[in-house]
């Protein structure tokens, strides 16, 4: 359950003051993701919902909710933050902020529900979002090279004798990694976090809704393609049908470069890493509670590892085969 901040029906009711809304008759809250809090408020309007930041001050909730509110209006299939009667987008809860979306009614998909159209249409919306991102502004990641090195620095001061073998291979195959990308890759707004937890699904197979943009930001498309493409269409391995579908998809909308296309395995390799590392530090190292108790862990670092062995096992001509591209 994604609430790390739990509030009162009096604090939504104070939120909604803020808001042409109708009344509350209750709240609950949401599964799914693993960062920020979710709710849906049920009004006698209908459903709304509502999150509230947890890493982000009022500053990037700002900017997330308007670039949201600018996607939308492009045509990317995400709904609009609701704006308030003093027409900002941001309330606070708990001094958190926090922001109201249409509620947007749908289901999620499992690994093994994944079919080659539902790929294609994932990568087709993802490619909307960078076409339609193209007069943003550059606004910096959070999980650039520098941002996973000092992670990596945490762990070793945090994690233990478990992860003393482990760091130094993680930090000689990041270094790797961010060495082998090609410079001067296309870029622009990219999603960065396009997960199957992220898209709703409507009954007819159509996509209802692309949610979670914490993690937009300035980055190359062909890395954003290949965090979709390893979140999507990855098992035990690849499945060479989602894969392709996906990049068919994509390039409905947004063809790809050659650069691009041969700079797709490293950028893989590099989200693979990027993926590991902040399970680890979001995940494993949170698993431990102060009286030695250990959780368990949800997303495990060591399926995106065997993501990053199976890329350096294709090589750029394999992936590029994989792909069909």
């Amino acid at each position: 359950m994604a609430v790390h901040t739990a509030i009162t029906e009096g604090e939504a009711r104070t939120v909604l003051a803020e808001y042409d809304t109708l009344g509350l008759l209750g709240i609950e809250g949401v599964a799914g993701g693993s960062v920020n809090s979710n709710f849906a408020l049920v009004t006698q309007g209908g459903r709304i919902f509502l999150r509230v930041y947890e890493e982000q001050g009022r500053t990037g909730a700002e900017h997330e909710t308007a670039l949201l509110e600018r996607l939308a209006t492009a045509g990317v299939p995400t709904p609009p933050p609701i704006r308030r009667r003093d027409r900002g987008l941001v309330s606070s809860v708990r001094g958190k902020p926090a922001a109201l979306f249409p509620w947007r009614a749908g289901t999620m998909r499992c690994q093994a529900s994944v079919t080659a159209a539902d790929a294609r249409r994932v990568g087709r919306a993802l490619a909307c979002v960078h076409v339609a991102g193209q007069a943003e502004a550059p606004y910096p990641g959070r999980f650039e090279f520098s941002d996973l090195q000092r992670r990596l620095d945490r762990i070793d001061a945090e994690g233990g004798p478990d992860w003393t073998s482990v760091v130094p291979s993680l930090r000689t195959a990041l270094a790797d990694a961010h060495a082998s990308r090609h410079a001067g890759l296309p870029r622009g707004l990219v999603h960065g976090d396009l997960f199957r937890d992220q898209v709703l699904w409507r009954a007819d197979g159509e996509i209802a809704a692309l949610l979670d943009f914490e993690s937009a930001c300035d980055g190359t498309f062909a890395f954003d393609l290949m965090v979709t493409v390893l979140a999507w269409c990855f098992g035990d391995r690849f499945d060479a049908n989602l894969a392709r579908s996906m990049a068919e998809g994509y390039q409905s909308e947004r063809a790809l470069s050659a650069a691009e296309r041969d700079g797709l395995a490293a950028e893989g390799r590099f989200a693979a890493l990027r993926f590991a590392i902040t399970r680890i530090t979001d995940f494993s190292l949170r698993a431990r509670s102060a009286d030695g108790t250990v959780r368990p862990i949800t997303r495990d670092w060591r399926r995106f590892m065997a993501r990053f062995e199976e890329l350096g096992t294709l090589g750029a001509d394999g992936l590029r085969h994989v792909l069909g591209v």
